[in-house]
This record gives structure tokens, C-alpha cells and sequence, in this order.
């Protein structure tokens, strides 16, 4: 069973897209920034890191630094709404170009997200890939 972990600050919404994707078929972890999230790979390592970009603590554009810098395999969505309380930022470009592999804008419907992770678990030759080795 592949392992997501899923980071967002909305208690509500992270609970929500973890019960989805739990449906779906994933083993999912929740945290409630970069920092919680960085730790449960460590602990527990995942295939894939779905992160929000706006957040208190550790923010989404620096979670997807430090996974592609510390695990350059790992295979990340950035997720954003785009708003805070200073307006709206469309921050997902950002996110992308720092090494997002994929970027979907709240409101999403399930399956896209679903589909997003399913395809970056695909291997060349069509194997689903197993749960990631940690890194030392």
C-alpha cells in the first residue's frame, strides 16, 4: 500500500482529504505543517507529500525545498487556495518551479488529486512503487 502524507493547516480539510484518500486505497499520515511532515517521513517514510503552501510554522513553498533537497526522489503535490490575510497569491508557479511535481488549485475535486498521485506512483514499466527507503 502506497503512504501519503498529507500537510495542511485546516484541521477540517486535512481530515477530510486523508478520509478520501484513505478510501482510495492509501496508508495517509496527517500533519499540520512542514516541519510535523518532514518528521513523519523520517519516522515513517511515504511515496508521496501532498502540502498546502500557506501555513503557520513551516510554509509549503519551504516544505518543497527541504524534501527535494533532502529527498530529491520524492514525489510532491502542492495544493493552495491561493488566499491569506493579506489577499490572494497565486504561489503554485512557485511551488513548481522549486520542484512541485504536481500543483493543484483548491477547490479540487477528489479525483483529481487521486489521479495525481496514482500517476507519479507510476514507474516506467507500469508498476506501482512501494513505500520509499529512508534516507540517512
Amino acid at each position: 500500500m502506497s503512504r501519503v502524507i498529507v500537510i495542511d493547516d485546516d484541521a477540517d480539510l486535512r481530515a477530510g482529504l486523508a478520509e478520501r484518500l484513505r478510501d482510495a486505497g492509501f496508508d495517509v499520515s496527517e500533519a499540520s505543517d512542514g516541519a510535523t511532515g518532514m518528521n513523519l517521513h523520517r519516522d515513517h517514510p511515504a511515496d508521496v507529500v501532498v502540502t498546502d503552501i500557506f501555513m503557520p510554522g513551516q510554509e509549503g513553498i519551504a516544505t518543497v525545498h527541504q524534501f527535494r533537497s533532502v529527498y530529491p526522489d520524492m514525489k510532491i503535490i502542492a495544493i493552495s487556495g491561493g488566499i491569506t490575510r493579506y489577499g490572494k497569491f497565486n504561489l503554485l508557479p512557485a511551488a513548481k518551479a522549486i520542484g512541485a511535481d504536481r500543483c493543484l488549485r483548491k477547490p479540487f475535486k477528489t479525483a483529481e488529486l487521486v489521479g495525481a498521485i496514482r500517476e507519479l506512483l507510476q514507474t516506467p514499466g507500469g508498476q506501482n512503487v512501494g513505500p520509499r527507503q529512508r534516507d540517512h
